[in-house]
């Protein structure tokens, strides 16, 4: 049997970089695709140096977790250990599915052609197989993931965060809203939205009070000297929710958001601050609604 080294690098290039996207698109990570192709060129480039040398050490465990580690660290450049572990782990969950799909598949189609002695034996029919079988586990992994973040308990819902605005800070439950997709329409910032009262000692009273005059175009309510600061900085942001269709919300930029749970903190820049005029519930057992994506 010949086997062609060329091909044999581009089929392992093209699946690195499809388990790589997979893993990106589960982590809902900003994908940058040269930076996955040089990390699934690394990766391809090992396995043809493992299937030439033939040596041990190749096959070792130690050495294929340190070259998964750097295929991560070029691929997604993590800024911590941390985030360098979680994105391995992603990537080995979803190399096993890519792998499950790909025996099953090479099982049900002309495993005859393809097996021989209970062995893989590489070929062009198998090469294809494992090709369609990247698409179907591609498809499976991301459909998995969003079950299981679905399915995220009641405890993982909350989340405490931060909100710096005007140079003054203030601290808030938050409930993360899975179905909360809310973007100012022109830059596409995300928004979060929180409640107006919880603002009172970041900004006037008089803009919190009247949100919906300033809706309606009616500044009568406000001072000349908050209406010349502050109008060049509120968003207005459409919505549908909240109970209510085609709303509206006034929002503004905040300087930082700390978003904090149990497993880390994490600051995010240029976020809004929707600001809603009621309560988000009867009880206050959270005051403002985070996004999943800033998560």
């Amino acid at each position: 049997m010949t086997i062609y080294i060329d091909v044999v690098l581009i089929e392992n290039l093209l699946m690195n970089y499809i388990i790589l996207f997979a893993t990106g698109v589960i982590l809902k990570i900003k994908i940058k695709h040269i930076r996955l192709l040089l990390a699934s060129l690394v990766g391809a480039i090992y396995t043809i140096i493992a299937y030439i040398s033939n040596l041990r050490i190749y096959s070792n465990f130690f050495l294929k977790l340190i070259l998964s580690l750097v295929i991560i660290y070029i691929a997604f450049n993590p800024k911590s250990v941390k985030k360098l572990c979680k994105f391995t782990l992603i990537f080995y969950l979803t190399s096993f599915v890519f792998g499950g799909a790909a025996f099953a598949l090479i099982y049900i189609v002309k495993p005859q052609e393809i097996l021989r002695n209970n062995t893989l034996e590489l070929n062009s029919s198998s090469l294809k197989v494992i090709l369609i079988s990247a698409v179907i586990a591609f498809v499976i992994c991301i459909i998995g993931f969003k079950i299981v973040k679905n399915k995220i308990s009641a405890k993982d819902m909350y989340c405490t965060i931060k909100i710096k605005l005007n140079q003054k800070e203030i601290e808030t439950k938050a409930m993360i809203d899975t179905g909360n997709f809310l973007k100012e329409p022109i830059t596409n910032t995300p928004v979060i939205i929180v409640e107006h009262t919880l603002l009172y000692d970041c900004m006037p009273k008089e803009i919190l009070n009247h949100l919906e005059d300033i809706l309606g175009g009616d500044f009568s309510q406000i001072p000349q000297n908050i209406k010349e600061e502050y109008m060049p900085r509120l968003k207005v942001i459409p919505f549908s929710s909240l109970g209510k269709q085609n709303g509206m919300l006034l929002g503004i930029k905040a300087e930082v958001i700390i978003i904090k749970n149990e497993e880390e903190t994490e600051t995010k820049e240029n976020i809004i601050v929707g600001i809603y005029n009621k309560s988000l519930t009867k009880r206050g057992e959270y005051r403002a609604l985070l996004g999943i994506e800033l998560m």
